[in-house]
């Protein structure tokens, strides 16, 4: 049963480490004291290991609305939980045996108090308190689904999710903003970052690679503001985006050759539309022997090659010091002999880095910029680097992006949800001031179907023998890329 146990077992006999005990104690007494609608304490959550446990398969189902009675009683048993486990034994566990422990002794104690519960009542506080302890409370059920792209929660009692391009809100609540911010500080905790009102916004990501972003009180007014980019667990291929018509699959061929020949890449778009899963997809035709180097402000690339060299950015500590920018690390990996030099998103002077390394020997470097058009990206791209304090010639700027990027990628994320790359669009040069582009591949709009969905298709531009024919010729490559665009202007 759940009676205190010896120094082997989880009973208060063993030893436990003073903080963990005040939390403990501390926990105790916040569920004693509790408000009006009891909730589970919040302190001992910050006595928890900071890795995330995996979830429980979650079915998708509508759950009825909580009600005090639930609160009361998932109080109650919580409180037991305190007064029988010892918290430092729990720590040593793995995910896995911690929570079916937390789960034995919550049925001793439903058992033990008699509390009139049917099987689905239990199994879900089981799975409340399991998630409370050891995972992220509320936010686990959402986790654990895979359809879900973003979720956004704007304070408490608001939370939106996007599934299948679709934005709508969801059914899941948090007790108050003490509770989220609890959630959003073990989350950002975990890759040694804080966020609380003297550091109110903060970059973070979950142990799978999901982006997170926090802001909070008093920058964001009504409560806490925490946005999540799920990652799914089966990473995305390039043969994947053909079957969702993201390209065609001449289109992805053509793809494949600019990733495999070293080409300079610059993948452009608009939030959401995919930037990042398209880069990962590209990483994939490196070279298994060539040694890869990612820059980002939050790691979130998912590399496969054997030889890769992951740097974050990070922010500047309490007094303000030890920040390292994206300047930072792209200089330094310019010193760590990189083959190819990977940028998850450029957004400020860093970009004269990133064109300096590429115009410097590290072909097949690729990046991400927000820009809505090839062209936008040039002129984006301008910008970032007269932001940085240089005073060249604009000439000598168009210069050298002209000369350092060989194909801009444009994705988009198109009004009925879907995504589609829009451009391939090569950089040929310089006439007179102007950078002279031209499109191999882009996706043409011809309208919508009954149900508002956009209906289009990707079109050849007829292009012959695009600028990285020598390049491609010197990798091999030249016989399938003139098959394929031969390919491309029959469709």
């Amino acid at each position: 049963m759940f009676g205190k146990r010896g120094n082997d077992g989880f009973g208060k006999g063993g030893s436990i480490s003073p903080p963990v005990q005040q939390l403990a104690s501390a926990a105790a007494v916040a569920v004693a004291e509790r408000p009006a609608t009891p909730v589970l304490a919040e302190p001992v959550r910050e006595a928890m290991p900071v890795t995330r446990a995996q979830p429980l398969p979650v079915p998708v189902r509508k759950k009825a609305a909580r009600t005090e009675d639930y609160y009361d009683t998932k109080s109650q048993v919580f409180s037991a939980l305190i007064d029988t486990i010892d918290l430092s034994q729990l720590a040593k566990l793995d995910n896995e045996s911690a929570r079916e422990e937390i789960r034995d002794i919550v049925n001793d104690i439903i058992t033990i108090k008699n509390f009139a519960m049917s099987i689905s009542e239990q199994e879900e506080l089981l799975e409340d308190i399991c998630n409370d302890v050891l995972g992220y409370g509320p936010l686990e059920p959402l986790l654990a689904r895979d359809d879900i792209a973003d979720i956004m929660v704007n304070g408490a009692g608001q939370t939106f999710i996007e599934v299948n391009g679709k934005t709508i809100e969801s059914e899941v609540r948090f007790r108050d903003n003490a509770q989220l911010l609890s959630i959003c500080q073990r989350i950002v905790s975990q890759v040694g970052r804080r966020v609380d009102e003297s550091s109110p916004i903060c970059d973070a990501r979950l142990p799978d690679g999901s982006r997170v972003n926090v802001i909070a009180p008093p920058l964001a007014i009504d409560g806490t503001v925490l946005t999540i980019r799920k990652f799914k667990k089966d990473k995305l291929k390039l043969d994947q985006l053909v079957k969702f018509g993201a390209i065609t699959p001449e289109g992805a061929v053509l793809l494949q050759i600019i990733g495999r020949v070293r080409c300079n890449v610059v993948i452009s778009g608009g939030t959401g539309s995919g930037k990042t899963t398209l880069l990962n997809c590209l990483t994939g035709y490196i070279d298994l022997e060539e040694r890869v180097i990612t820059c980002e402000d939050t790691a979130e690339l998912q590399l496969q090659q054997p030889h890769v060299v992951r740097l974050e950015t990070r922010p500047p500590n309490i007094e303000g010091e030890g920040e390292i920018t994206m300047r930072d690390l792209i200089k330094n990996c310019l010193r760590m002999r990189p083959e190819r030099i990977i940028v998850g998103e450029v957004r400020g002077p860093e970009v004269f880095d990133l064109l300096q390394a590429m115009n410097t020997g590290h072909d097949g470097s690729m990046g991400t910029i927000h820009a809505n058009t090839p062209r936008e990206c040039l002129s984006r791209m301008e910008s970032m680097i007269a932001m940085g304090g240089y005073t060249l010639p604009a000439k000598t700027v168009r210069e050298i992006i002209a000369g350092s990027i060989d194909v801009i990628i444009q994705a988009a994320r198109l009004r009925d949800g879907s995504r589609r790359i829009t451009h391939i669009t090569e950089v040929i040069g310089m006439e007179g001031d102007v950078i002279i582009t031209q499109d191999l591949m882009r996706y043409e709009l011809d309208g919508e179907d009954a149900n508002g969905k956009i209906i289009g298709r990707h079109k050849s531009t007829g292009i012959g023998r695009p600028h990285f024919w020598d390049r491609a010729r010197y990798f091999n490559e030249d016989k399938r890329l003139a098959a394929t665009l031969d390919a491309m202007e029959k469709d």
